[in-house]
């Protein structure tokens, strides 16, 4: 029989010798195969007395667990280089700067948002949102617009190639009073049947859309429009209600504010409404910021509502100008024109 140990001594020199894994399980197979040196030993025993059987037996058995363990050891030895060449090939230099993510900040416009929308909650109002694509009747003859107003032709109003239910062509809402008259409708029949409810006060902030563009205007903008309908709400909560609002988004106890007589379609009688700052380079500056006034009877019945029970007022103002006056921000397009330089002010 072959000198044993001199198999084994073999083995581990050629396994010793082998930098690839494909080159070792060839190895393997000289020593371990179907016709490796150690499996043919094995097919020699049954031609031995039994007592020899068992001796070249366990001699064999120990010279294959050995080359096993050799292989075993390659094997280990391989991989672990393999592994310390990737991660030399992949090394990280932890001294450098790390790559800081990016994060992103609300957009001027929503942060002003949603500062009204905060205001306004904390006094009690809604904030009711809906549709950009509007009806005739929910944008103009529920808000008393007649239909010869020139705000329905084309050159002030966004249509768009569909019909409402009455066959008078969709378009994209040009304010967002619309949601104050779907709002007090859903409000005005709930209110029926349960009396006890609170009184309609909400702001519908949103959209809109005109045609119209240049550095203080803009086909697509923003407004925040107020609604509070109750049976004895006067010019004198319009008032209170909107100066403190200004005063508290601008941060400024002393500003002051006038209303100058207007005309709007949905409210009778109207007014602009006019603040002035107490300090910054707005002082003493009136400017404009708001158009409002007391409901008209006819848009409270089409709330819902019987106009000689229920009264209240309205305003709206826009958003950008809002957000242009608190930032000090001299021309509109800058909002929609996404320049990173600009929006990053206020991340």
């Amino acid at each position: 029989m072959p000198d044993l140990d001199s198999i084994v001594a073999q083995a581990r020199t050629q396994f010793a010798a082998i930098s690839e894994p494909a080159q070792l399980e060839e190895a393997k197979a000289r020593f371990l195969g179907k016709t490796g040196s150690v499996t043919s030993l094995l097919k020699t025993l049954g031609g031995l007395p039994a007592e020899e059987r068992r001796v070249q037996g366990e001699a064999i058995n120990h010279a294959k667990q050995a080359i096993e363990a050799a292989l075993a050891l390659r094997r280990d030895e391989l991989a672990r280089a393999r592994m310390e060449q990737r991660l030399a090939a992949e090394a990280l230099d932890v001294t450098l700067p790390g790559r800081n993510s990016q994060r992103g900040a609300l957009h001027p416009i929503l942060r002003t948002q949603r500062r009204v929308e905060s205001i306004f909650r904390s006094i009690g109002f809604d904030v009711a949102e809906g549709p950009e694509i509007e009806s005739d009747w929910y944008n103009f003859t529920a808000l008393n617009s007649p239909e010869n107003h020139p705000a329905r032709s084309m050159q002030d109003t966004f249509y768009v190639d569909a019909s409402d239910s009455a066959g008078k062509p969709l378009l994209l809402r040009t304010h967002t009073s619309p949601m104050q008259v779907r709002y007090a409708k859903i409000h005005a029949a709930a209110h029926r049947e349960h009396p006890e409810m609170a009184p309609i006060k909400v702001i519908a902030p949103g959209r809109t859309y005109r045609v119209d563009s240049d550095a203080t205007h803009s086909p697509m903008f923003h407004q925040v429009e107020g609604l509070w309908i109750d049976e004895d709400i006067s010019f004198a909560d319009l008032k209170g209600v909107f100066l403190n609002f200004m005063r508290a988004f601008f941060e400024d106890e002393h500003i002051v504010a006038r209303f100058r007589p207007s005309y709007f379609p949905f409210t009778e009688p109207s007014a602009e409404i006019d603040i002035a700052f107490s300090s910054g380079p707005m002082k003493g500056r009136w400017l404009e910021v708001s158009g409002s006034g007391q409901v008209h009877p006819d848009v409270v019945r089409n709330f819902g509502l019987d106009p000689e029970r229920y009264i209240g007022f309205a305003f709206g103002t826009g958003l950008e100008r809002l957000t242009m006056l608190r930032y000090g921000i001299g021309d509109l397009r800058l909002f929609f024109e996404g320049d990173l330089r600009f929006l990053r002010q206020f991340a």
